[in-house]
């Protein structure tokens, strides 16, 4: 009887407090069904495919809204890769670099049937390395996925910090 009233308290409590999820309120913003665009980089189009793997990915699990064709959405996410960077940031007692930061900056536009918004956004990743070692194409496409991932991460709490706050008409 105790766990019971125990989870009613609790249930009480979340829905008392007001809580709702930034999915929630990012999904007000851009509806029930999106569709992305990745423009291709002519000087890095591998990277292009990855990027565009790891925001269909955040459409799915981070708007919980469906993936549509550019006809069928209410809102069409236009991203294109800024630029992606490794820089070395912690060395060893010999001067090899271990670890390295990637860094990727995405320009976003949303748009919608009555307007088109742009957006900045930037995902870091560090990894480390074997000292004297170069990285792999598969550590390169792996920080790549990541640190596109936190620039899509950082887009939704963007978009979720409008939905809170809708204009006043």
């Amino acid at each position: 009887m105790r766990i019971f009233a125990g989870c009613i308290m609790a249930i009480i409590m979340f829905t008392g407090c007001g809580y709702v999820s930034a999915a929630h309120y990012a999904q007000s913003v851009v509806g029930e069904s999106v569709s992305t665009e990745v423009l291709i980089s002519a000087e890095d189009p591998q990277n292009t495919v990855i990027i565009k793997d790891a925001v269909d990915t955040a459409v799915i699990t981070k708007f919980r809204t469906s993936l549509t064709s550019k006809n069928a959405s209410q809102t069409h996410l236009r991203i294109q890769i800024v630029s992606v960077g490794f820089s070395p940031l912690r060395y060893d007692t010999n001067g090899y670099v271990v670890t390295y930061r990637t860094t990727v900056n995405l320009g976003i536009n949303r748009i919608t049937f009555e307007k088109s918004k742009g957006y900045s956004t930037l995902g870091m990743y560090d990894f480390d390395i074997e000292p004297n070692a170069i990285i792999s194409d598969q550590a390169r496409f792996n920080a790549i996925n990541l640190s596109a991932q936190k620039a899509i991460d950082a887009f939704i709490a963007q978009i979720a910090a409008e939905g809170s706050n809708p204009p006043k008409e």
